[in-house]
């Protein structure tokens, strides 16, 4: 089957993916918000120049891109909306399946990120959320005594480090910290499956996790990145003993 491609040799796009364009540049060029309201099909077959049918398919092309939204009845129409983390995570994790992605490739982003991420939060957080990170790293206060109690602590783990991002004042930052730990939640997978369990593994890590929370409550971030620094380590190595590997599978927006 032949592909239409430009004369720079580019696959051609359709005309809906150009109109679809368009109209991302149109919302720009005028600073429109999440909420506001688009012109109606009418009105956009005469900025555009289109027929009904590319106008339609342009629409369909956004939408499923995450950049606005379609309410039907009263008040109704299309509106401009911001695409989701979730969305955008899943996004970049279906990318990823054509990449070959490793742990080792988001360990070595992890090691150079996470201490910095905590550095910077030290001292910044509210009473509320450094309860919220005592409470995750305190949710199993007793070693797995099976192989699936063990996977569920790691996911519980991985927890706390997401919210962790989500608290971050870079949204760059947080974003790519979060989306490694969806990552290594989603697509895992523990060859030797944590068995035996190990408990000082258990043991390492949710002191990480409370000393890191006592860190970041006294303001200390050179401490802080010690301490994360030294945990990103021993999860690695923990991943590497357990002959962890991701899986190839595309994944949705469930999280």
């Amino acid at each position: 089957m032949s592909i239409k491609t430009s004369s720079s040799g580019q696959p051609k796009r359709s005309r809906p993916v150009r109109v679809a364009d368009e109209i991302k540049t149109w919302v720009v060029e005028r600073d429109l918000q999440q909420g506001d309201k688009l012109p109606n099909e009418t009105e956009m077959i005469a900025q555009f120049g289109v027929s009904k049918g590319t106008v339609r398919e342009a629409m369909r092309i956004l939408e499923a891109q995450g950049l606005i939204v379609t309410r039907t009845g009263p008040g109704g129409g299309s509106f401009v909306d911001k695409v989701s983390a979730r969305r955008a995570r899943s996004l970049l994790a279906n990318y990823f399946y054509f990449q070959n992605l490793s742990i080792a490739d988001i360990y070595q982003m992890r090691r150079a990120l996470e201490p910095e991420l905590a550095a910077s939060l030290a001292g910044q957080l509210s009473d509320a959320q450094l309860t919220e990170m005592e409470v995750l790293a305190a949710r199993y206060p007793e070693p797995a005594q099976s192989a699936e109690e063990e996977k569920e602590q790691h996911v519980s783990s991985l927890e706390f480090h997401a919210r962790l991002a989500e608290f971050s004042g870079n949204a760059l930052l947080g974003f790519v910290i979060s989306f490694m730990a969806r990552v290594l939640t989603d697509m895992t997978i523990y060859r030797k499956l944590y068995e035996p369990p190990n408990p000082e593994l258990w043991r390492r890590g949710r002191e990480h996790q409370m000393q890191l929370v006592t860190a970041l409550r006294d303001g200390d971030a050179g401490a802080a990145r010690q301490i994360m620094a030294s945990h990103m380590q021993g999860a690695e190595e923990q991943m590497q003993s357990q002959e962890a590997q991701l899986a190839r599978r595309f994944i949705g927006e469930q999280r």
